[in-house]
């Protein structure tokens, strides 16, 4: 049986959205950040726990938000874990190209892994907010940014 990329982000975004990774409040955090998206009203915060060396050792989020917004954000806290700050701000950097079609989806990036099945968001313009906007809020908290918004 072979499964489209579409039946495979739907089966992901569900699984992440019922059963979301490092959904909690870290209390031991060395970072936070407040996210929303004005339009939809999706709201997290992302706390990340950075060690002296810079290595991102926890990362969790919590907060309210669209299937896709919850799903991203649980997708994002597994995939920082262990990686250094800079690192983090690259991932970033790759998500919000391949979001944005700025990058080929069929070329699929090996430093993105799972989080390639957000490809073909750009189809839907009035999600790809809700898709980054626990990404803008980690950077934000990286860059000691409080509070992020998509607007």
């Amino acid at each position: 049986m072979t499964v489209h990329s579409d039946e495979l982000y739907q089966q992901v975004i569900l699984e992440h959205n019922k059963h979301p990774r490092n959904f909690r409040v870290l209390s031991s955090c060395t970072h936070e950040a407040e996210g929303y998206n004005p339009l939809c009203g999706d709201h997290l915060n992302v706390y990340l726990k950075v060690t002296p060396e810079g290595v991102i050792e926890e990362v969790s989020f919590q907060g309210d938000g669209c299937a896709i917004s919850k799903a991203s954000a649980s997708m994002m806290s597994v995939a920082l874990k262990g990686k250094t700050v800079a690192e983090a701000k690259a991932l970033f950097d790759e998500f919000r190209k391949l979001i944005m079609k700025e990058v080929d989806p069929a070329e699929p990036s090996a430093q993105l892994g799972k989080l390639s099945v957000f490809s073909g968001i750009w189809k839907y313009p009035s999600r790809v907010k809700c898709a980054i906007l626990a990404w803008h809020t980690m950077k934000g908290a990286l860059d000691e940014r409080k509070v992020v918004s998509t607007e």
